[in-house]
């Protein structure tokens, strides 16, 4: 069901700014059922402690799919019956699209579907869509290829993302700055 109520809201900001803790805030304050999509894959051993400390971070009564990848399509049946989703990390997507082919045309053009796909799901305005992504564009130029195409991409992506977006903020060392 469209509402002109519901909203996009997008968190950019460096790792370990707060993203993810505001981003809850900002889920349980509207109150309602909440869907958390998380795009983590648990490849290490650290990667799983992460995902499992996140997990116990959020309230039990808060519904979890994990999709590393087509998050538009694991999203679509499911979205419209939950007040708030929670899409955990646009970062980490983007790097699972990147696959270990980074340079290829197949590996960008998965990116814009996966985006061009979120997107028109937001669209839908059935839900509350809080996004997380990471800034990875303001520390220093990464000295191999496959870290400025990762760079270089996921800025594009946080260009796009606004555009769409109701309300952007920024994240620094746990404080948020509105920004649109």
């Amino acid at each position: 069901m469209y509402s002109t109520n519901n909203k996009i809201i997008l968190l950019v900001g460096g790792a370990r700014s707060g993203k993810s803790t505001l981003a809850q805030e900002m889920a349980k304050n509207r109150g309602g059922r909440v869907l958390f999509c998380a795009t983590a894959e648990p490849l290490d051993d650290e990667m799983q402690t992460r995902i499992k400390a996140h997990k116990e971070s959020r309230p039990a009564n808060w519904d979890t799919i994990e999709s590393s990848r087509n998050i538009g399509c694991a999203l679509e049946k499911t979205a419209s019956n939950y007040d708030t989703v929670i899409i955990d990390c646009i970062t980490l997507l983007v790097a699972n699209c990147l696959g270990d082919d980074a340079a290829s045309r197949q590996a960008g053009q998965a990116i814009s579907g996966e985006i061009e796909a979120l997107i028109e799901l937001m669209a839908k305005r059935q839900s509350n869509y809080i996004l997380v992504s990471n800034e990875v564009g303001s520390g220093l130029v990464p000295d191999n290829k496959l870290g400025r195409i990762y760079r270089d991409t996921l800025g594009h992506v946080n260009q796009q993302l606004p555009k769409c977006a109701d309300e952007v903020y920024f994240m620094s060392a746990g404080l948020s700055l509105k920004m649109k």
